[in-house]
């Protein structure tokens, strides 16, 4: 099996807390991975220890066939919890801002706004931008640098109908463009949708990962995995 990355016996200790609790998982180049779990199962948490936010307090990653360093983040776009946006500042400006600290040049900026459909923004500002141009042009940072991996803490919170159709359409277009993705959702239904395989995290466990169809019950599964593993969720 070729792994962009994998987790083995993953743990994350906050003053006694185990939030998460020898979780091993493996994403699958050029796939969509949904991380599904309830709010508080230790979705974010994992999430920030792939992306060096937090420091785990056991186990191993790997990234890309070798331990995980944090030399790996210039391979690794990350949009974790709100986009890290300057409000008054254009989407190109936000851009710019960007790729001025990483070294890279301009011509990033216009194939990363084409690719989230944000190239007729024009001089409007950020904080004038609908809460799905927002998520785009987080999405659009995380993806400034090129990354193999990009992982995407509940990108479609508060969205409309058509904010998460436009976006389900992006995420499914990654793997034809070389880049793994990780989501984390609690909405089954939206993970279906876009994700190859999937892992279920409740109170900090694993309970389930694999392969799902667009018949599957992933409601069902879901459930089953909640009532063996969950305490009061």
């Amino acid at each position: 099996m070729d792994f962009m990355l994998s987790t083995t016996d993953l743990c994350k200790n906050f003053k006694g807390q185990m939030a998460v609790n020898h979780v091993s998982i493996g994403v699958q180049r050029n796939s969509v991975y949904g991380l599904l779990g309830p709010n508080g199962a230790g979705k974010s948490t994992l999430l920030k220890m792939l992306t060096g936010i937090l420091h785990p307090s056991s186990g191993s990653i790997t990234f890309d066939g070798h331990p995980w360093q944090r030399n790996d983040l210039r391979n690794i776009g990350a949009l974790i919890e709100m986009p890290p946006l300057y409000e008054n500042l254009t989407a190109y400006e936000n851009l710019k801002v960007r790729t001025t600290l990483l070294g890279l040049p301009d011509s990033h900026i216009h194939e990363v706004l084409e690719t989230v459909n944000l190239t007729n923004t024009g001089r409007k500002k950020a904080g004038q931008f609908s809460l799905g141009m927002k998520q785009r042009l987080g999405i659009a940072i995380a993806l400034v640098n090129t990354p193999q991996l990009l992982i995407l803490d509940e990108p479609t919170n508060g969205l409309d109908p058509l904010g998460i159709g436009e976006l389900r359409e992006l995420i499914r277009s990654f793997p034809q463009k070389g880049i793994t993705v990780i989501l984390s959702s609690h909405i089954l239904s939206e993970v279906q949708q876009i994700a190859d395989h999937v892992g279920i995290i409740v109170n900090g466990t694993l309970g389930f990962e694999g392969s799902i169809q667009s018949e599957d019950n992933l409601e069902a599964l879901f459930m089953d995995v909640i009532r063996k593993y969950g305490k009061e969720v």
